[in-house]
């Protein structure tokens, strides 16, 4: 069993006959109960429910404060690499994009790491493309036993892996995995991804569930929100995220709400997605599943992501680069995409604080 079974159990689901059929009193009734199933899940996700948005806002408050306290940890991504084999339409790292391309030795990466170290922050996220033959797994342990010295969480955001390949990273010292389907639409994901080991839908799917295998600590998950229907990629990433919850208990579930921003390259976006869209699917998420961290990342702007916190994130990225090379080293030039909120760490721990919450720099010690 893998958490393909649970997709197919959905993937020709009439979803348009569904949301007609949510009316204003099942609304109501699903907001008032103390647990949600998987059609009440998928019924806030409806035009129905969005005009509950603010009694949607003080439960998903209420869920987080109760299950988190009023806290965001912070962290801050690092990119090591953006060379790429894929040919995936909507990224800017992709192979197809005549960039120029960057791959940080081992000394380069301790020069970006001891800038990073400076801000404070404890917790990193290690990016690369996915380009296995350059961006190695022996590359990538390599980082993190470089990484260790200067952060105690370190996080990894890469190209699937298998349970082995997981494990030797774990055993180095990696306590997270980030990894997105993209979208779940297995049809519009394979026209997305015509060349490249991403292409292999399946073994995206299932490389979270390979990581919990590996007995990893923490699993972040996500669908990029605008290649297709929200309502479609909201609810299977929700779907994903309470089948790795119920099956791996051991492990920490987080749901990441990235957003598609500019890039390099001619993609467009089919599907775009407001503010009040990212609301809805948000407290959505956070009253199907309480116990699960949600993710909000500099792709959205300063004054927004102010006004969310409160509506349920627990987790935010703060004085981000998206650039190999981005902080000591200065490389700005090529980037996966453009940064809407580019404030300091110490303007997030500000902002943060001024909303009666606590910025938290650590709370983890990898061994």
């Amino acid at each position: 069993m893998s958490f393909y079974d649970t997709y197919l159990k959905y993937k020709n689901f009439d979803f348009k006959n569904f949301f007609n059929s949510v009316t204003e009193n099942k609304i109501k009734y699903i907001l008032s109960k103390e647990r949600i199933n998987r059609l009440d899940f998928l019924s806030l996700l409806s035009e129905k429910a969005s005009g509950f948005l603010e009694d949607m806002a003080l439960k998903s408050h209420k869920l987080t404060i109760s299950n988190f306290g009023k806290v965001i940890l912070l962290f801050i991504p690092i990119y090591i690499s953006d060379y790429c084999s894929n040919s995936c339409l909507y990224c800017g790292f992709s192979a197809k994009n005549k960039i120029q391309r960057r791959h940080l030795n081992y000394d380069q990466i301790e020069t970006e790491a001891k800038k990073i170290a400076e801000t404070g922050i404890k917790h990193i996220l290690l990016l690369t493309g996915d380009a296995p033959k350059i961006a190695t797994v022996d590359y990538i342990k390599n980082s993190v036993k470089i990484l260790k010295k200067y952060f105690s969480g370190i996080g990894i955001e890469i190209y699937a892996l298998t349970q082995n390949e997981y494990n030797i990273l774990i055993q180095e010292g990696v306590d997270s995995l980030s990894i997105y389907q993209e979208t779940y639409n297995e049809k519009l994901y394979a026209k997305l991804h015509p060349a490249g080991h991403k292409k292999d839908y399946h073994f995206r799917l299932n490389a979270p569930e390979s990581a919990c295998m590996a007995k990893i600590r923490s699993v972040n998950i996500g669908a990029l929100l605008g290649l297709d229907e929200w309502q479609k990629d909201a609810f299977f990433t929700g779907l994903h995220a309470d089948y790795l919850q119920n099956k791996y208990m051991d492990a920490e579930v987080s749901i990441s709400l990235p957003r598609i921003r500019p890039h390099a390259g001619d993609f467009k976006i089919s599907h775009q997605i407001t503010d009040k869209t990212f609301v809805q699917i948000m407290t959505a998420i956070r009253i199907f599943m309480p116990r699960a961290g949600i993710t909000v990342s500099t792709r959205e702007a300063p004054e927004f992501r102010n006004n969310i916190i409160k509506l349920g994130v627990t987790k935010m990225s703060a004085g981000s680069s998206a650039s190999v090379g981005g902080y000591a080293l200065h490389n700005n030039d090529t980037k996966q995409f453009d940064i809407s909120d580019t404030r300091s760490v110490k303007k997030m721990e500000e902002a943060i604080t001024k909303l009666n919450y606590q910025p938290v720099f650590k709370d983890w010690q990898t061994l």
